[in-house]
Order: C-alpha cells, then sequence, then structure tokens
C-alpha cells in the first residue's frame, strides 16, 4: 500500500521548496520517493520529477488557446488532468510502492471550494494510496491578526473540503523573527485557542474596527469546528524536518517497511525509533527560531566549522 503527501497552500508559501527539501530528506532516511508535480504553472521545479502534469497540459497552451487568465488557466488544466485521469494512474504504475510527494497548484479555490483536486485525490485512494494533506502557509502571517484570521478559515475550508488527514504548518520559521515581534507567544497561533484575545488588537486597527462583530463571530466559528491547529517547519532544519514527517507519518499510519532496516544511519534510527521529541516543543521552537535565534545560529555555525576542522584533520592523519 503506497503512501503519499499532497502539498497544498497559497503561493510563495513554500510548495516546491518543501518538496525538495523531504525528497531528499526522505532519501537520507532511506525511504524511496518520488515527487509529482501536479501543478501546469510550475515549469522551474527544483526536485527531480517523476511525473509532471505539464506532459499532458501546460499553463501556457491552455491560456493560448482558450483566451483564459493565469487563474483561470490553472482551473482548466486540472479539470482538464481530471478528465484523464488514466494517464495520471499509468504514470503512477511506473513508481511502483514509492512515498510519493504530489506537488499541487496554489490557486486556493482549487482547494477550498472546486471540486477536481477533490476528486483527483478521490481517485489516487482508490488506487490504493493512504494520503496526508500537509498544507503549507507563510508565517508571516501570524504577525497580522486579521491575516492570521484568514489563514485559519482557508485552513478550516480546506478542512472541511478535502474530507482527508490534514497538517496544517506554518512554513518558512527560520525568517519569521525578521517580519518583528508577535503580540503573543508562539503556541498560540499553533494550539488555535482563546481567539478572543485578537480582537482589541483588530479594534486598533482602524481598517477592522467597524469589523468588530464580524471579527467575533469569525473567531467564535473557527473555535466552534476545534478542528485547526498548526505544527511548524523550518525545511533546512533537520530536526524540524523529522519532527514534521513523524507527525505526518502518525496522521497517515505509516510503519516502517523492511527495506528501511539495513544500513541505517544516525537519521534513519531516529526515525525508526521516533527520536526528535527533545527540541521540538513549540517553546523550544520560539527560543530557537524566534527569541534567540541570532544566538543559535552563531553557535551552529561554530559547531559546523568544529566539524569541518575535525574532519580536516582526520584526512590529514589518513594520507600520513
Amino acid at each position: 500500500m503506497p503512501f503519499a503527501q499532497l502539498v497544498i497552500g497559497p503561493p510563495g508559501s513554500g510548495k516546491s521548496t518543501y518538496c525538495n527539501g523531504m525528497h531528499q530528506f526522505m532519501g537520507a532516511i532511506g525511504r524511496k520517493c518520488s515527487v509529482v508535480n501536479l501543478d501546469p504553472a510550475n515549469d522551474r521545479t527544483g526536485y527531480p520529477c517523476a511525473l509532471d502534469v505539464r506532459g499532458l497540459v501546460t499553463l501556457d497552451e491552455v491560456m493560448d488557446e482558450e483566451g483564459l487568465g493565469p487563474n483561470g488557466g490553472v482551473v482548466y488544466a486540472l479539470e482538464e488532468l481530471e478528465g484523464n485521469l488514466d494517464w495520471l494512474e499509468q504514470g503512477l504504475s511506473r513508481l511502483g510502492e514509492d512515498y510519493v510527494l504530489f506537488d499541487c497548484p496554489g490557486q486556493v479555490e482549487l482547494f477550498t471550494h472546486h471540486s477536481s483536486l477533490r476528486n483527483i485525490f478521490l481517485r489516487l485512494q482508490k488506487m490504493g494510496y493512504r494520503l496526508v494533506v500537509v498544507h503549507l502557509v507563510d508565517s508571516h502571517y501570524i504577525t497580522d491578526p486579521s491575516k492570521y484570521i484568514s489563514v485559519l478559515l482557508l485552513a478550516l475550508r480546506s478542512m472541511l473540503q478535502l474530507d482527508l488527514p490534514h497538517i496544517n504548518v506554518l512554513s518558512k520559521l527560520d525568517i519569521l523573527a525578521s517580519h518583528g515581534p508577535l503580540p503573543f507567544n508562539l503556541d498560540f497561533y499553533t494550539e488555535v485557542q482563546d481567539l478572543s484575545y485578537l480582537l482589541p488588537l483588530l479594534e486598533t486597527d482602524p481598517r477592522f474596527a467597524k469589523y468588530a462583530k464580524l471579527n467575533e463571530a469569525i473567531c467564535e466559528l473557527v473555535e466552534s469546528f476545534g478542528l485547526v491547529a498548526f505544527e511548524t517547519l523550518a525545511v533546512e532544519d533537520k530536526k524540524s524536518m523529522m519532527h514534521l514527517m513523524q507527525v505526518i507519518d502518525r496522521a497517515g499510519g505509516y510503519a516502517f517497511g523492511g527495506a528501511e532496516g539495513a544500513g541505517d544511519n544516525v537519521w534513519q534510527v531516529a526515525m525508526r525509533e521516533g527520536w526528535g521529541g527533545e527540541g521540538t516543543t513549540v517553546m523550544d521552537v520560539q527560543e530557537r527560531w524566534i527569541d534567540h535565534k541570532e544566538e543559535y545560529d552563531e553557535f551552529e555555525r561554530k559547531k559546523a566549522e568544529e566539524e569541518e576542522e575535525r574532519k580536516k584533520a582526520e584526512l590529514e592523519e589518513m594520507d600520513y
């Protein structure tokens, strides 16, 4: 039974960067992985693409032939893919039991209310794939209360629309500190509780003061479902990637196969044994990436230099 991640999120949330990083990480832990591009507008994938929807339909073709703009063109292209699911199934059959990352388009209407992407996911389920949605959102949105509420609504609507195991992720956490201080601790935003604390901040903004009752109703709506929460991710940090991978594995019911047991390195053992809890709580993440980012960066830089010097010394000893 093959497993897969459906990587969704607004434009600029880091989907392709995530797919590239996760593909490399899975290679490091000995898990066979393939990446499938479902975005007809993505012509610069940084990862090795095992199957590309642009082999069936491209955005440029649709815009030229149908006279559509970029957004309408992507929607049309996904409808074209929905009508040619045999092409997708045939391409996936060549990947065998590989763990698959599906890099999806960024138009939010595709995963909030349009049916094509959902129908494609349903076909993948019928093919036997165990699916987990990984919904990436740029973490800088939490610095603005109004944008944060918009993100909550987007996440909630996506969860209701797709109706699959769903992990919401605040991406690009490594550059969050550059956007200024947060009004609350990071766990306030990841656990999505007591949203009423946002209301005074919204009322101080003249753009939103007259929408006080609407803001209150939206906060109550999100809280009433009790569905939305967030993980965090700094894609170049191995601990962060390992923690998120473990969360995704639990959501999808992934069990390690025997093929992953030979020649284990430290990251393979860590994934297999469920390590990675240390230093990955929300407060640990806040300390590393927000409160004391510069100190940690300097510490890791010195540590990397020392490791490089140690390897160099070992090579010189071998030469002698």
